[in-house]
């Protein structure tokens, strides 16, 4: 690896814009480009268009009627 590649900071697409961010110390809204793509993703997983995929978690009421069958089956809570 040459002395030159070495010392080249690293360079990301911004998650929200794409635009070319270079990762280093000097942004605080790595590995955005700014406050606004940072706020804007933030916002997205605030309302749901983010959302990691995997089973629906269990409301209170589902859980209050797993526990229920489970005292009534016997089953230790």
């Amino acid at each position: 690896m040459s002395h030159a590649t070495q010392t080249r900071p690293l360079e990301i697409a911004c998650p929200q814009c794409r635009k070319t961010v270079t990762w280093t110390d000097d942004n605080p809204f790595r590995p955005f480009c700014s406050k606004r793509c940072r706020l804007l993703d933030l916002g997205a997983w605030a309302d749901g268009s983010h959302r990691i995929a995997g089973e629906p978690a269990m409301d209170e009421t589902d859980l209050d009627a797993l526990l229920a069958r489970a005292d009534r089956d016997g089953e230790p809570a």
